[in-house]
């Protein structure tokens, strides 16, 4: 097996094996590349989803624009104060989150601009934001103040599945929108579902389709059914197959981002994905805040199951540990930007 260099057929291959040596021997190829880059370290950002009104109809998400749910927007101090508690916890990055909310598309994002400003300058933190597909005007602002990543997902490369998922919605516009953002100078997330429809040959093809567009930060998510939702009866994968989709993602791209996502199985699937190759802890939420996650709206939150407290003891059984927001920051611009 050539360890970083998979063919597309490889891929596919270990996809679709069954035996537990070719999984073992990812995974430990997996750990080894991380070890071997960043020693012990796993970086950990926080979680403000802070509008969960959406203009779109997704089939796969709770948050569709056509479900019955209770939603909620928070006011700038709100989102700051949130903030503020996840990085005096000891995050490493805000996560800035919103469904493609009518109200900010029509104001310009001027209040989501100003908490990107606030978290970056004043509290002296990195800064993703999750805003949707907005302009180029819009990614342009949001830059300028100080947003360092944009995260915009296809969640598949399948341009007939992509329909069918995400309804109504153009597939080369979304493209489009984070290529631009890469152009500008920020770095990009991309991320696929796994368990929607798609075959091993369509995940391939996403992973290596997120090394051309030059993604520093890959992500993969077990599907969840999600109430309300047309897709609510559909099964929920096994979990094995996000696990060798982290593992080929640390194998083909050693140096990038590859978050273990809180929101899909809680805490206690930290360590799994960890183990895979993971070396990012996403979708740490504060108790008790009322903000929710995505796929799990509500897991281990209030329960205090998604905080840095949390995580690093599970860490620390594994002998590793949260980076220093020191760490993350000189990983991103001389290791990402570089």
């Amino acid at each position: 097996m050539d360890k970083n260099n998979f063919s597309r057929d490889e891929i596919v291959r270990i996809l679709d094996s069954e035996d537990p040596a070719v999984s073992d021997e990812l995974f430990q190829n997996a750990r080894r590349i991380r070890s071997k880059i960043q020693g012990d370290k796993i970086f950990a950002y926080g979680f403000v989803y802070f509008s969960t009104y959406c203009r779109n109809n997704c089939n796969f998400c709770y948050f569709r624009r056509d479900n019955g749910i209770e939603r909620y927007r928070k006011s700038e101090e709100e989102a700051l104060a949130y903030a503020k508690a996840l990085i005096d916890s000891g995050v490493d990055l805000i996560d800035l989150t919103t469904g493609e909310d009518p109200l900010y598309h029509q104001e310009a994002f001027a209040t989501f601009a100003n908490i990107v400003r606030t978290i970056k300058q004043d509290y002296g933190t990195p800064v993703m934001v999750s805003p949707g597909v907005v302009s180029h005007e819009v990614i342009d602002k949001l830059r300028e103040a100080g947003a360092d990543w944009y995260a915009l997902y296809q969640e598949t490369h399948n341009r007939d599945l992509f329909g069918k998922l995400r309804i109504g919605q153009d597939y080369d516009e979304r493209m489009n929108a984070k290529l631009y953002a890469r152009d500008s100078g920020m770095l990009i997330e991309e991320g696929l579902l796994a368990g929607v429809g798609e075959t091993s040959e369509d995940v391939a093809d996403s992973l290596l389709t997120m090394g051309e567009i030059g993604a520093r930060q890959c992500r993969v998510m077990s599907f969840v059914p999600q109430e309300g939702s047309p897709m609510e009866h559909s099964e929920t994968p096994d979990r094995s197959r996000e696990l060798k989709i982290i593992g080929l993602m640390r194998s083909l791209y050693p140096e990038a981002l590859i978050p273990a996502s809180l929101d899909v199985d809680g805490i206690s699937g930290l360590k799994d994905r960890i183990d895979a190759g993971a070396n990012l802890i996403t979708s740490i939420i504060p108790p008790m805040s009322g903000l929710m996650g995505v796929a799990h709206s509500v897991m281990d939150v209030d329960t205090g199951g998604r905080t840095i407290e949390e995580a690093s003891r599970i860490l620390g059984e594994m002998g590793l540990r949260i980076a220093t927001r020191r760490e993350y920051i000189d990983y991103m611009n001389e290791v990402l930007r570089k």
